[in-house]
């Protein structure tokens, strides 16, 4: 926007650009007014808008070093808008200051335009333009939302803004990398996942299928997303057995991609060196899901009711304390096994890591990259990965219930993704 200075008179351009934001502005305010038939409180439309932008641009060019224009012609015009809410207020009780405000901000255009660069004020236009064209989407959002819903954001500011920054960073044990800093940095990243995995589910994707439901679940936890459409498959109808397997499928596809991400953050030489295979794995996995979907005689009126009654918050205090535990409890297990069985004995426990929540052990071993080699790092992670997928399969099995209908489509598919994983891995050790 800056290169219009150079063929253009700079005065010209800044008029311009000060006029069409404030007719913007105008026009939007327009669209509101028009669906509110019968509203005759408003302040103004899009030529007022417009004439207020404009009047704040001269009144500032004419004084623009003491302003004393500028802020009288601001004042005057704060004066009517406080009349005219006074007005609306008195006679016909409507206490809304939105439309005084975005007049001020309106007026404020032209100081903003001439100093500031225009990454700056276009932000400042869309900004407005969003949130006056946002209003009954944010009014359902509300209604929408649990009674502890904004507790819980609360919650994980805090965590992440004020308790993380005040933790110290030094080891709790002598010779092994466990400091308070690194315990709450690997919560608050798993906690920020999840927790955005939740508001997608919750707000974005609440009337999505089973499909959807597994997809938006394996970013939060695969095995909890598992257990519940396992459980849920018991009340399904023949028909749509195999669609609950791939919605666990599709849950184990988006774990991969989960640990790619958490990997990226915690360290980019394991990052280069997995993440062809994860990718491998997860594409392969959803492939599996896929086939497993496309073969399924689907039943027209298939219910398309929200997962979200059986999943937990998970920003719970004893979710994080439990994972914190387990944080820890790996890390002096790591340590003691690479001093006492080397790798062999870490390759070992990366297996066993699966019977509980590999993140901890995943992290783990992220967070020690300097003194574990980053192939070591990334083969115990594959390890832990596809036997946490062995341990979800028998999940699905005992939650789907003895004779049911799901089990030989979780054998089948559950059984091929693994084989393939296993494949993988081998090829990894090879390479």
């Amino acid at each position: 926007m800056e290169q219009l200075y150079n063929y253009l008179p700079r005065e010209l351009v800044t008029f311009i650009l000060v006029t069409l934001f404030s007719l913007l502005i105008g026009l939007s305010q327009r669209r509101i007014s028009l669906k509110r038939e019968g509203e005759i409180t408003l302040f103004g439309t899009d030529r007022t808008f417009t004439f207020i932008g404009i009047l704040g641009y001269l009144l500032y060019i004419l004084d623009p070093v003491e302003l004393r224009l500028f802020m009288g012609g601001g004042a005057v015009l704060g004066i009517l808008l406080g009349l005219n809410y006074y007005v609306k207020q008195s006679q016909f009780h409507v206490f809304g200051v939105t439309t005084i405000i975005i007049a001020l901000i309106t007026y404020c255009m032209a100081p903003i335009v001439i100093t500031q660069p225009s990454w700056f004020y276009i932000m400042i236009i869309v900004t407005v333009l969003l949130l006056t064209e946002l209003k009954h989407t944010f009014t359902e959002l509300a209604q929408r939302m649990k009674n502890d819903e904004m507790i819980t954001l609360a919650k994980f500011l805090a965590i992440s803004g004020i308790i993380l920054p005040m933790l110290p960073n030094e080891n709790l044990i002598p010779n092994i990398n466990l400091t308070p800093y690194s315990i709450w940095l690997a919560t608050v990243v798993v906690s920020g996942i999840s927790y955005l995995s939740y508001l997608l589910k919750r707000y974005v994707f609440q009337e999505s299928g089973v499909l959807v439901s597994g997809i938006i679940g394996g970013l939060y936890s695969s095995t909890a997303t598992i257990s519940v459409l396992a459980r849920k498959s018991r009340k399904a109808p023949e028909q749509e057995a195999g669609e609950y397997v791939a919605a666990m499928l599709l849950a184990v596809s988006m774990m991969f991609l989960r640990f790619m991400v958490l990997i990226l953050i915690f360290s980019w030489s394991t990052f280069l060196t997995i993440y062809p295979f994860l990718l491998i794995m997860a594409f392969s996995t959803a492939t599996v899901g896929w086939v497993i979907h496309s073969r399924q005689q689907r039943l027209h009126d298939q219910s398309t009711e929200p997962e979200d009654d059986d999943s937990s918050n998970p920003l719970e205090f004893k979710v994080a304390l439990i994972f914190a535990i387990l944080f820890v409890i790996f890390t002096i297990l790591t340590h003691y096994t690479l001093v006492y069985a080397g790798t062999g004995g870490l390759n070992l426990l990366s297996f066993v890591s699966g019977f509980s929540d590999i993140t901890p052990f995943i992290l783990n071993l992220l967070q020690n990259s300097g003194s574990v080699a980053v192939l070591t790092i990334a083969a115990c992670s594959m390890q832990a990965i596809i036997s946490n997928i062995m341990i979800n399969m028998c999940y699905a099995l005992f939650f789907s219930g003895r004779g049911s209908k799901l089990r030989p489509w979780i054998l089948r598919g559950f059984g091929t993704v693994i084989g393939i994983n296993l494949l993988v891995l081998i090829v990894f050790y090879l390479l």
